[in-house]
Formats: structure tokens, C-alpha cells, sequence
């Protein structure tokens, strides 16, 4: 991957993963989006710990665009407080956003790759898209599936810890996720849908 550090100048791309903040959270599945930016910063070796812009943060520099890393710690509901402050403050237009997400409606191994659109019923996206005044930015939706049991509450579902199956094909396509934020910045998005959104582990 075609990563490296930036130490000086102001980002170009801002790359968000959402989830929610404390340790009780971690490894739930509403933090899917927590869990790939994790996994950038350890392939980057650039740490996500500045605290700016109600976020963690990191810089990096993908295909020569200069890249934040953030990871929003204001709650999932909020994510768009951190993530349009960020955009606010560095002048990124809504195109050059790229969030990452959970998403209930996608079987786990699987990830689906979008250049703009509604909510879905995700609170963290319907945050984003009120703070930016626009739904015109790409993201990347990672599979956590439904719960086996349909009489399970949504909110127990989302916010319950992977089983140890799941985790192996989460951690697997982590490495997809970070495909499909190179190729977005480099290449566009359309070319990130037509090589990753047939993906299934």
C-alpha cells in the first residue's frame, strides 16, 4: 500500500471510522468502523492519539494525498460533531470524507463500498450527513450481519462483542477496508465498488 507519514501541511482526505468510545465498547460490533482505522494506523505505524476535532487522530499520506485518520470520540450518535468540525476547520469538500461503518444489512465478510446516499438508519451517518449539509460522501459499509435470533433487540445486537468466528472473517476484511480507502483516494470510488464489492470471505 502506498502509505506514509506526513509531518507538515494541512490534510486533503479525511478518513473516518466510527464507533463508540470506552473500553466497554471495543470489540462490539458497532465499532467496526473503530476497528479499521486501528488496523490502518498499525499498517501506517502512525498512531492515532492527538486529540483534536472531538477525536482521535493521525496523519498519514496515501498515493501522495495527505490523509487524517480519525476516530471520533463524541458517541456514535454525535460522529457528525467531530467529523464536520474536522471538514469545517480543514476546507475538505463532503467527496473527500471517506467513513467507515458498521452495517447490519451486510453479511459479515462482506463489505459494500458507496460514493454517496441516505442514512440507512444509522445514526452516525444521519449525524454526519446533518453536520456536512450534504450525503454526497464515499464510505465504506463493513458486514456485521444480522442476529441469528430475530427476536433479538437491534441495540443488544450492534453493541455485542463479535463471536470468535466472526472476529476471524472481521480481521480479514480489514485488509479489504484498507484496499478500498487507497483506491477511493487514487483511483476513485467506482473503481473501489467494481473490485471490492464482490468480496466475500
Amino acid at each position: 500500500m502506498a502509505f506514509s507519514l506526513f509531518s507538515g501541511g494541512a490534510p486533503e482526505y479525511l478518513v473516518a471510522g466510527l464507533g463508540n468510545p470506552g473500553k466497554q465498547y471495543l470489540h462490539t460490533r458497532h465499532n467496526a468502523g473503530f476497528l479499521a482505522v486501528e488496523y490502518l494506523s498499525q499498517q501506517l505505524h502512525a498512531p492515532v492519539k492527538r486529540i483534536r476535532h472531538h477525536a482521535l487522530t493521525g496523519n498519514a499520506v496515501v498515493g501522495g494525498h495527505r490523509v487524517m485518520l480519525l476516530m471520533p470520540q463524541t458517541y456514535m450518535n454525535l460522529s457528525g460533531e467531530s467529523v464536520g468540525d474536522a471538514a469545517r476547520f480543514y476546507k475538505i469538500p463532503p467527496e473527500r470524507i471517506i467513513v467507515i461503518y458498521d452495517d447490519k444489512d451486510i453479511p459479515v465478510g462482506r463489505l459494500r463500498v458507496r460514493g454517496k446516499g441516505s442514512a440507512g438508519g444509522h445514526n452516525g451517518i444521519k449525524s454526519i450527513i446533518a453536520h456536512l449539509g450534504s450525503d454526497e460522501f464515499p464510505r465504506i459499509r463493513i458486514g456485521i450481519g444480522r442476529a441469528e435470533d430475530p427476536e433479538t433487540d437491534l441495540a443488544e445486537h450492534v453493541l455485542g462483542e463479535f463471536t470468535k468466528e466472526e472476529q476471524k472473517h472481521i480481521f480479514e476484511i480489514l485488509g479489504y477496508v484498507a484496499q478500498g480507502v487507497e483506491l477511493i483516494v487514487t483511483q476513485g470510488v467506482q473503481q473501489a465498488q467494481s473490485k471490492l464489492n464482490g468480496i466475500c470471505l
